[in-house]
Formats: C-alpha cells, sequence, structure tokens
C-alpha cells in the first residue's frame, strides 16, 4: 500500500515543481514584483474562513492574489464560540491575528455543496468519523433545525440547508469575540455568510434581511 502511494505521489511532483515555476515567473521574476512588496509585510483585505475541501480554494474562487486574503481553513468551514475554551485555539489565535494584528475589513465564511465534515454533521452518531465528529458539533444547532423543520426533505436538500445553516451559526460565534463584535458594532468590520454551489457553478451570499442566500453574480444567457 505504501509503495503504491508513494509512486502516485512522485507522479504528482513534476506537476507540483511546473506548477511553482510558474508561480514565480507570474509573482517573483515579473516586471514589478508582487514579492518585492510583501516580502516586507502583508495587509491582506479580508479574512475567510473556509472549508478544507480541495475544490474550494478561496484564491481561485475570487481571483484574488498572494497577499489579498488570509485564510483559515478548516472542516465545514467552522467558527468555535469564542467562550469553548476546550476547542480550536488555533482558529481562535488565527482569528484573533487577523482582526486585532492584520486589521482585516471583512471576515468571509465561505461554505460549499457537497461538504463532507456536513455530512458527517447529518450523519450523527452513525459517522465513521472519530475527530471530524467532535469539530463539526459546533453547529450541532443546525443539524436539529433542519431535522426539526426538514423531517421529509431529500437527504441531499437537507444537507445542503444544514451547510448554510452552519454558516450563520459561524456568524454568530464571530460575534461572541468582544473584539470582533466591537469593531462590527464600530463599522470597521463587516461579516458575510458565503456558499459555493458546486453543481450549478454559483456563488451566493446570505441576507440576514431576507434570511437566505442569493445569488453574488447574475446568471448570464
Amino acid at each position: 500500500m505504501l509503495v503504491v502511494w508513494w509512486r502516485t505521489f512522485m507522479k504528482d511532483i513534476p506537476d507540483f515543481i511546473a506548477g511553482f515555476q510558474q508561480f514565480r515567473a507570474k509573482y517573483i521574476h515579473g516586471e514589478e514584483s508582487l514579492f518585492s512588496r510583501l516580502r516586507k509585510s502583508q495587509n491582506p483585505r479580508a479574512l475567510v474562513i473556509s472549508c478544507c475541501d480541495s475544490r474550494v480554494d478561496p484564491a481561485l474562487l475570487t481571483g484574488a492574489d498572494p497577499g489579498d486574503l488570509f485564510v483559515i481553513r478548516n472542516v465545514a468551514n467552522l467558527v468555535p464560540p469564542y467562550s469553548n475554551e476546550a476547542q480550536a485555539p488555533g482558529v481562535r489565535s488565527a482569528i484573533e491575528f487577523a482582526v486585532k494584528g492584520l486589521g482585516v475589513e471583512r471576515i468571509i465564511v465561505l461554505g460549499h455543496s457537497g461538504c463532507g465534515g456536513i455530512q458527517a454533521l447529518m450523519d450523527g452518531e452513525h459517522t465513521q468519523f472519530e475527530f471530524i465528529a467532535a469539530w463539526v458539533a459546533i453547529a450541532s444547532t443546525a443539524r436539529e433545525r433542519v431535522l426539526r423543520d426538514m423531517p421529509d426533505a431529500s437527504p441531499t436538500e437537507q444537507a445542503r440547508t444544514c451547510g448554510q445553516i452552519a454558516i450563520t451559526v459561524s456568524l454568530q460565534n464571530l460575534l461572541t469575540f468582544p473584539w470582533v463584535r466591537e469593531r462590527v458594532e464600530q463599522g470597521s468590520v463587516s461579516l458575510h455568510g458565503w456558499y459555493f454551489d458546486i453543481d450549478a457553478g454559483e456563488l451566493s451570499a446570505y441576507s440576514e434581511e431576507a434570511q437566505a442566500f442569493t445569488a453574488l453574480v447574475a446568471e448570464q444567457g
């Protein structure tokens, strides 16, 4: 098994190296080297809290350059509440650095369809995952709401709705961080919930007023 994995991995290495060569040509050796500025400091425009899913890359989705986004990635793009001392000091410390240290003006929680973490949350005690199950329990209220309000919906629709509600749970949890809430109330930080539908190729944003997600980009005919 290890030999098969190693052979597969070694086949990928030339592609990774070629990709780095393209990266270096574009960003490091270009006429106006982006990294001539970035090597001195970073000044990202936004903090993005995204899923680890390999299909959902915040920089690719938004066309961002290196230095534009400060990104936290975890299973199901979750934010634990500030008062939860036992869980995820790494996530909380990254949020703290982005807000206090870098002074980001926007925090975007970016979820997506077909999320394995959300599926594990919906599976509940029947999930096969040990650590993931404990982690996604942060959004257990999203699962409870779906099972209560959508008992007859298909598993796919339940998971989709659960993923979107989980985004709102994370937005609410962000406001439990006193220095996030303070900046939101002052208007120096804004919170955003985005959902990427992989099948439809659509990015939608949560509207608190409408209590729903609406497309950010109109479908082209």
